[in-house]
């Protein structure tokens, strides 16, 4: 097994739960993008042997891990917060997905003129915290969609961020939940 250089820069990066995108702003994170793509064959069956699985999604690459018993709670959780999320961000912007591109202070004018938005907003606070102003809010939003690595700061002086392609994993995960109509009534709003 031929294993490519920067696979360490590659398996530091995905083991802390990142990901490595096609469209990333940082040109070393492109490059490991490259590599992966390359060698993605080889890749997966070294980390595999390790217990990890390179899972490629649109046009980026993550880790999941083998579990023996889930936390199906824990997950439950973790899906309800990215709805919410993925809901308050396609209500901003329905066009809100991999390789947009937005100022938090468009999102705060938006929100001081829809009654809609801001509620969803207040709706967040169990995710963002107990911010105080709505800039602070869209702060803490940013924040944790960036440690995530769903959007990076693609302009430091402008202070304009863009969608990177890992958001593509989030929507997808909120499409596959699938509830049968059978149950749907029975289901409160």
């Amino acid at each position: 097994m031929n294993i490519p250089e920067k696979t360490n820069d590659i398996f530091e990066r995905l083991s802390k739960g990142q990901f490595v995108c096609s469209n990333s702003t940082d040109e070393h994170i492109c490059r490991l993008y490259d590599i992966i793509k390359e060698n993605e064959d080889v890749l997966y069956d070294y980390f595999l042997a390790i217990n990890f699985v390179l899972e490629k999604g649109e046009d980026h690459f993550y880790f999941s891990k083998r579990e023996g018993k889930i936390d199906i709670e824990n997950k439950i959780l973790r899906a309800e917060k990215w709805i919410d999320l993925i809901d308050f961000l396609k209500s901003y912007d329905n066009s809100f997905t991999n390789g947009y591109r937005f100022y938090p202070n468009d999102i705060e004018v938006k929100i001081r003129v829809d009654i809609s938005l801001r509620d969803k907003l207040d709706n967040l606070k169990r995710h963002i915290g107990d911010a105080k102003s709505y800039d602070e809010k869209i702060n803490s939003l940013i924040k944790i969609l960036e440690k995530e690595g769903f959007v990076e700061l693609e302009n430091e002086i402008g202070n304009q961020y863009k969608v990177v392609a890992a958001f593509k994993y989030v929507e997808q995960l909120i499409l596959s939940i699938n509830i049968p109509e059978e149950i749907q009534n029975e289901i409160p709003e």
